[in-house]
């Protein structure tokens, strides 16, 4: 608050002091009598001491407390019109929203006692639904009327503003030893709320987005596209300026990592640094929006939501055939087939009319879950297992919902019920398998894949690894709804038990968010069309919130996997709205929504934060600079591999196994002499430079032993669909950057082609072209100076011990080069991998 204000509500409350000083003297003395300044500034009763003021004293009372009164409310006046805020600088909006100011307050002060758990529920008063909120009040007795916690346009008469502002510890809310006390800011905001009617909202999340008119903003000459119009508005609200445009290099670099997964390529860094017209920036754009890599890039993403591994979990975790279906998951990103058609095929590609074997493969995306093929288990029990893993998947991927709440009882906080649950996991319960699955043995349903079939529709699969004969078959799980008459009967399961069975339901979607029409069908497919309904308030939020997720670091809305009333709300609430409906009216295109985010001002802006900016907005909610975190795993290998020109492009295929520390599936694999009939026990990497040498989107991933390297970078482990990663920093990480023989071993062979390359040329140069391969940017000269005297101590030590440095050159798989200098080329590949371990090249800025 600035200064002058805080004045004014200091000389505010001195005058209504001295106003009630005047009402005591009044009662105390005659008219006529003196005034006792004393008593007034030191409340000294004894003193006998009078002070005249004399020009008080030729004032009568009345008119002295006027005045008193009258200044005191101009001052009021004039701080509530220069500013409404409170004390923590926050401004009262005009409009109260029940959705962003109310609900968020009685979610985090006041559901502990009065929410939906009715354990825990005191007083009988329940604020999280409307009908317990206006409901009369449980204590009202006899004689003393009704009253109501809330009561619309009558905040005096309203029982829960007079407890929040009751400075009586026995009667205020939240109680002292709750530990949940109001702000004033919070205060203020619920009274006005309820002046102003105390309107009740559904929940924003589930109510139809419509498209916003745009905002008007004052430095429109900075926005490149709608998207920044919404952002500036925010900016301009919470007293924030845009950063400059970030340096070419790193606007390269950021927006490649970001469509690719992979740094630019050399020739497209030097033709963009050179192309000075309009359109340079955005010629780049498309140009990786086009590339193979961009597929490969989102399958990423795509492989942890679907949860996809290369073994089915559970104790025996044995391999299972998926690959396929991730070769289709990387054809559909590059074809930018529409979201709606993409998902619709991995939901019921099985049932489409024109069913071919590509929809009938992308329907495995719900035969990603864990299987179990451990003798002795009961085989309903780990079925109904499978049917509720499908359930919950398609509450988290594609509502944005924690669905598995109501698997056990009625959502807390959201509107499903446990009926919900049951009725939505009725679609996927009538598949023919079996819960227990033989050792070794393909789940089923199947299909099978032939090598004619990659000479047709599957052509897209890379199948040379596997197909060596016409006779070679692939046995892919896929879906299929059961054809026995009647089909498997779904049932409510209480408390979650699977053979607790209740009361019999249909199949059905929740109400509350979108009613079903069954006149479609009860199927798969009808669930399709139902999530893609134009009308539905959550499809298209979800997913462009997780498409914003992972261009500028967070989402909109940050809990990207909950979009219901326990989730964060979104700090550009309008902006999402106008996003999901430009995805919906514009056939749900992927890569056109990709290009406005990446092309708008906000994301070209310098991630270079000042203290003032820092202090602000420490978490760069408002995006007054740009995003900046560290990157995925997967991006920070292939940056390795790519710098180093190891980085083998090609496309789909069967997982590959690049190094791994020694020992570790023995640790933790069943023993093997007793198991060695049920599959993998050691881990057998491969030595093949086709192989190794892959990007990481192919390394084989074992759910109960994830690929260590990447489990220390937050990878998900594949057992369940996950939407987000955490972002931690862990001295692991750096240990790995350190260790892992693939980046060691990227460092060796860049620091020998360059040092080859570049025969006769000054370690400084050679440093600088190194430099520029990882971080695509020039460096400067005191970096230069730091890494060149690295070096120089570097190869002081190796020269004087050529054994350690012959020893240091023998990491990894990839010939080395015997005409160079040992210690001249360990001193450059330890430079290599200091500038691999840099910040900036593990991270996007």
């Amino acid at each position: 608050m600035p200064w002058f204000e805080r004045r004014l509500i200091e000389w505010e409350g001195y005058l209504l002091s001295f106003w009630q000083n005047l009402l005591t003297l009044r009662r105390e003395k005659p008219r006529a009598s003196p005034f006792r300044a004393d008593r007034f500034l030191r409340n000294d009763k004894k003193s006998e001491d009078y002070l005249y003021f004399s020009p008080m004293r030729r004032l009568s009372f009345s008119k002295l407390a006027l005045a008193a009164v009258l200044l005191a409310l101009g001052i009021s006046l004039f701080a509530f019109f220069t500013k409404n805020e409170n004390g923590d600088g926050e401004r009262l909006p005009e409009v109260v929203s029940f959705n962003f100011h109310v609900r968020p307050i009685l979610s985090d002060r006041c559901f502990k006692c009065h929410g939906p758990d009715e354990k825990k529920r005191e007083a009988g008063l329940r604020l999280d639904t409307q009908e317990g909120a206006f409901a009369v009040l449980a204590d009202s007795l006899p004689g003393s009327g009704i009253h109501y916690a809330i009561v619309p346009g009558k905040p005096e008469q309203s029982t829960l503003i007079q407890r929040i502002f009751s400075a009586n510890a026995d009667s205020m809310m939240p109680p002292p030893d709750a530990h949940l006390a109001l702000s004033d800011f919070e205060k203020k905001l619920l009274k006005r709320w309820i002046e102003q009617g105390a309107k009740w909202e559904k929940h924003w999340a589930f109510i139809a987005p419509q498209k916003p008119d745009l905002p008007k903003v004052k430095n429109e000459k900075w926005a490149h596209n709608e998207v920044d119009l919404f952002i500036l508005q925010k900016q301009q609200e919470h007293g924030l300026e845009p950063s400059p445009e970030a340096e070419k290099e790193r606007l390269i670099r950021r927006v490649s990592f970001d469509l690719t997964g992979l740094p630019p390529a050399p020739e497209m860094v030097e033709n963009f640094l050179a192309d000075n017209s309009v359109e340079a920036y955005e010629k780049v754009v498309d140009a990786l929006l086009a590339s193979p890599a961009y597929g490969e890039r989102w399958a990423v993403y795509w492989l942890d939501l679907a949860r996809y591994s290369d073994t089915h979990g559970y104790q025996d975790d044995l391999p299972r055939v998926m690959w396929p279906w991730r070769d289709w998951v990387i054809k559909a990103f590059n074809e930018n087939m529409p979201y709606d058609r993409f998902v619709t095929w991995q939901l019921a590609g099985d049932l489409l009319p024109d069913a071919t074997k590509e929809s009938l493969l992308a329907s495995a995306f719900n035969r990603n879950h864990k299987i179990t093929q451990e003798g002795g288990v009961i085989d309903e029990e780990y079925r109904v297992e499978y049917v509720a893993d499908r359930t919950n998947t398609f509450g988290k991927a594609f509502l944005g919902l924690t669905m598995e709440c109501a698997r056990c009882h009625d959502h807390k906080y959201d509107p499903l019920s446990t009926r919900d649950y049951y009725a939505t996991s009725a679609f996927f319960n009538k598949v023919p398998e079996r819960g227990f699955v033989p050792n070794l043995a393909t789940p089923k349903p199947y299909m099978p894949i032939v090598q004619a079939d990659l000479q047709g529709v599957l052509k897209f699969l890379n199948g040379k690894e596997f197909f060596k004969t016409g006779k070679d078959t692939l046995l892919q799980m896929v879906m299929q709804d059961s054809v026995a008459k009647g089909g498997r009967k779904a049932y409510i399961l209480v408390r979650g038990q699977y053979d607790q069975h209740g009361e019999e339901v249909a199949e059905n979607l929740p109400a509350a968010i979108l009613p079903f029409d069954t006149s479609a069908g009860r199927n798969r497919l009808a669930m399709a069309k139902w999530l893609f309904d134009p009308r539905h308030p959550l499809t298209a939020r979800v997913m462009v919130n997780r498409l914003w997720q992972e261009v500028f670091g967070k989402g909109i809305v940050a809990t990207s996997d909950n979009f219901g009333l326990q989730g964060a709300l979104p700090t550009h609430p309008e902006l999402l709205d106008w996003l999901a409906c430009d995805f919906r009216d514009n056939g749900w295109d992927i890569k056109r929504t990709l290009r406005l985010l990446v092309t708008s001002a906000t994301y070209r802006q310098s991630s270079a934060a000042s203290e003032e900016l820092s202090e602000k907005d420490p978490e760069n909610r408002w995006l007054a600079r740009g995003p900046r975190y560290r990157l995925n795993y997967e991006f920070i290998r292939d940056n390795a591999l790519a710098a180093s020109g190891l980085l083998v492009p090609e496309i789909g295929g069967p997982s590959v196994k690049p190094y791994q520390p020694p020992g570790l599936w023995e640790e933790i694999s069943a023993d093997k002499t007793a198991n060695d009939f049920r599959g993998e026990n050691s881990y057998k990497p491969d030595t093949a430079a086709a192989k190794i040498y892959r990007r990481s989107l192919y390394t084989y991933n074992r759910r109960t032993i994830p690929p260590p390297t990447s489990l220390s970078f937050d990878a998900a482990p594949r057992d369940v669909c996950e939407v987000s990663r955490a972002r931690t920093s862990t001295p692991l990480q750096a240990l790995v950057m350190l260790n892992d023989v693939q980046i060691l071993e990227a460092a060796r062979v860049l620091a020998g082609r360059v040092l080859q390359d570049n025969a006769g040329q000054s370690p400084e140069s050679n440093i600088a072209t190194i430099f520029r391969q990882i971080l695509i940017r020039k460096p400067e000269k005191t970096e230069i100076h730091k890494l060149a005297a690295l070096y120089q101590e570097e190869i002081v030590r190796y020269r004087q011990d050529p054994e350690r440095a012959k020893k240091l050159l023998k990491t990894g798989r990839y010939p080395q080069n015997a005409a160079l200098d040992p210690a001249e080329q360990a001193a450059m590949m330890l430079v290599v991998s200091a500038i691999f371990n840099l910040d900036e090249a593990v991270s996007k800025t």
